[in-house]
């Protein structure tokens, strides 16, 4: 039997099921249908009897004979009742609709085995409509102890597709197969961590005797899962190492060399050593880089990013970097500027407010070689921006490109594409990171540079306002800055924010001028209005920055000691973990405050809580992963990548790291899959390549 034959041959189908199939859950083929896999199981081990059951209206199993119909008028038509017994007692089984089918159907006096749940009325026990069957069938069919639950939708219900259906058209397809299915894991594996074979787990996760042998089938499908998405993934990274070639950058030579021996602003961390350890290896290995560094907010990304440039310099190339907003690009540029004044390196910045005179000064230095490294927005990706010698291009905040933008950077290398360092500095769980970006090498900077100390972060009732404001006075006299972040710009009528306008008049009223300055920032600014009033923030003429979200990335204001987030309880965890960001630049003590209202859910009450008891953004994004799931975090382009069939991301995270492991460890000993042993993985690759599987998802 084929597995790739179409649904609608399977016995029990037909066209018009078929069609439903495929709509609503997906299933063109035998194998789809195999690969649907149960949500939960009704153990059906147990036969209770009449005089055992509780009051509880829990789902039972029971063996008897029905005694007797009686029809019982009812408001609307009736109903039909039939008396059931056992050798204890007896019960009502109840039909509301399908009675004429039924009484037609059943037999009196015949052995059946009933399963639903019970309603105890009137000293009596009954059952609404029961599933029934007769219990020489009952011992015959596949599913005799646990019952499998499938996914369903409404649509399939209401069309007759009941749960009973689907499992009637799966054991159809267990006897076609007459449960042959090919392994797709080689000896040694199965071996090692004592798997199922395919055959028992396939048969034991659909129809399975016993609660042990359904956790072995899960354990064993789940990590076959895992392994082939990881294996993809490690394999495109070896594939696109040994195919795509990358200039070698063979000297580390004299600008690296001064900036790291006269010009290092502090010492770096070891997590940055290893960084650009990892980096200049790269750099030097003949195939293209392909790099994620991942680092939390002020982790120091930036001088890893800058020292790798260098060594592009030092090879004789340029680099540029691109940042999504135009903020974040002259936070960079600026940031960068006097470093590169030191070493008599040119840098020019490019964005779209950039005027037409000082953008053809920039495309002539550039294709003539004299620019040698270029910050900038989505501006770089025009076709007018051409590089005469591109080695090195750095992506910040890489998930708010497109693929196709990123591939237009590929494209600005001469005879090869540039190497490719990709930054972010919101914090990617890692199991998130094995299976989203597995294909990318990472380096993960996870210390903060010395003499930076964690933000103290407090969660205030909006009733201790008064306390926080008196707080926020003392701050101000010690000349430190205030940011106050709010979620909404205008009222909402259903939502009773605080809204920004509303909080702006009321700081203003605390907080009066001449003595303090105010700025305000929200999205609906002019960008020229909006860069006055950070800039004005930024030289210290305003003392407290009133801001919509807009000031999440890309404010670095060192004297800002103090966020304030006004109902936080609105924001996501990594939103909050963000903003808190923007202090603690500095190294005064900074801190951060979560205004809410008393009314809180329980996720908020989770969210508040992680974000004062850790600063650790890898810890932070662990819990929001457990919060919202993983298609939520990675936003539409990546969550495809998690359309897993049985495996769960968040619950079976030993698991992935085991099947990485694994995969791994099978393609450093046969990277071509070329061995005898592993042929059978080399099969199922290309037979999952072949199939629109999971492959397609990944980007």
């Amino acid at each position: 039997m084929n597995l790739q034959t179409p649904i609608d041959y399977l016995k029990g189908v037909g066209p018009n099921r078929a069609d439903l199939l495929r709509k609503e859950l997906s299933i063109y083929t035998y194998q789809d249908l195999l690969n649907l896999f149960p949500n939960r199981y009704l153990d059906r081990t147990h036969y209770y009897k009449i005089n055992e059951l509780q009051r509880n209206s829990s789902e039972v199993q029971i063996i008897g004979k029905i005694v007797r119909f009686r029809e019982v008028a009812q408001k609307r038509g009736k109903r039909l009742v039939a008396t059931f017994q056992d050798d204890t007692g007896t019960m009502e089984l109840v039909w509301f609709r399908g009675q004429k089918w039924i009484r037609d159907s059943l037999t009196p006096n015949k052995a059946y085995v009933i399963f639903g749940k019970t309603n105890w009325f009137n000293g009596t026990f009954s059952m609404p409509h029961p599933d029934i069957e007769p219990l020489e069938d009952h011992k015959k069919s596949l599913r005799v102890a646990m019952q499998p639950i499938y996914p369903s939708t409404e649509k399939l219900t209401n069309k007759g597709i009941t749960n009973r259906v689907v499992n009637k058209i799966m054991q159809q397809l267990f006897l076609e197969s007459k449960n042959k299915f090919a392994e797709t894991l080689p000896d040694d594996l199965l071996n090692a961590l004592n798997l199922l074979p395919k055959n028992e787990a396939v048969l034991n996760v659909h129809f399975p005797k016993n609660q042990a042998l359904l956790a072995q089938a899960q354990f064993r499908l789940k990590f076959e899962e895992l392994f082939y998405i990881q294996l993809q993934l490690i394999l495109k990274n070896l594939i696109h190492k040994s195919k795509i070639k990358g200039y070698t950058f063979d000297k580390v030579g004299n600008y690296f060399n001064t900036f790291f021996t006269h010009h290092l602003p502090f010492n770096l961390t070891h997590a940055q050593k290893r960084a650009i350890k990892e980096i200049r290896q790269d750099l030097g290995s003949h195939a293209q880089m392909n790099r994620l560094l991942q680092g939390d907010v002020g982790s120091g990304k930036t001088i890893v990013a800058f020292m790798s440039m260098l060594i592009a310099l030092d090879n004789g190339f340029q680099a540029c970097l691109m940042a999504p907003t135009e903020i974040l690009s002259v936070q960079h540029y600026n940031g960068l500027l006097d470093w590169c004044n030191m070493l008599n390196i040119s840098i020019k910045i490019l964005t779209g407010s950039t005027n037409t005179l000082e953008r053809k000064h920039i495309h002539e230095s550039l294709e003539n070689g004299d620019l040698q490294i270029l910050i900038g927005t989505h501006a770089l990706l025009e076709d007018k921006v051409k590089f005469k010698h591109l080695g090195l291009a750095i992506i910040d905040e890489q998930h708010r490109f497109g693929v196709a933008q990123r591939s237009k950077l590929w494209h600005k290398g001469t005879d090869h594409p540039p190497h490719i360092l990709v930054m972010t500095a919101t914090p990617i769980p890692r199991t998130l990171a094995m299976s989203v970006y597995g294909d990318l090498d990472l380096s993960i900077i996870d210390e903060l540079p010395p003499g930076r100390r964690p933000v103290k972060t407090v969660h205030r009732y909006d009733n201790n306002r008064l306390k926080v404001f008196r707080f926020i006075r003392d701050e101000i006299d010690k000349g430190r800055q205030v940011y106050i972040v709010y979620p909404l710009i205008q009222e909402s009528e259903k939502m009773d924010y605080k809204d920004l306008m509303d909080g702006y008049e009321s700081i203003a009223r605390d907080f009066p001028a001449p003595k303090y300055q105010i700025s305000i920032v929200h999205g609906q600014m002019k960008p020229a209005d909006k860069d006055y009033e950070m800039q004005r923030f930024a030289k210290g003429e305003t003392q407290i920055m009133v801001a919509t979200t807009v000031i999440e990335v890309g404010v670095n204001v060192p004297n800002a000691s103090v966020m304030v987030i006004e109902s936080a309880e609105r924001f996501g965890l990594s939103q909050l973990h963000q903003l808190r960001g923007r202090v603690g630049r500095g190294a005064e003590q900074s801190y951060c405050i979560l205004m809410t209202s008393h009314k809180l859910s329980n996720d908020s009450k989770t969210r508040l809580e992680t974000m004062v008891s850790t600063n650790d953004g890898f810890e932070i994004a662990e819990v929001d992963l457990k919060l919202r799931g993983p298609g939520d975090i990675m936003g539409t382009q990546q969550s495809g990548v998690l359309n897993l069939k049985i495996a769960n991301i968040i619950k079976d995270k030993a698991i992935l790291q085991s099947a990485r492991y694994y995969a791994k460890k099978l393609l450093q000993e046969d990277p071509k899959l070329a061995l005898p042993k592993n042929k059978v993985v080399l099969e199922t690759y290309r037979q999952l390549s072949k199939f629109k599987n999971i492959w397609n998802y990944i980007s």
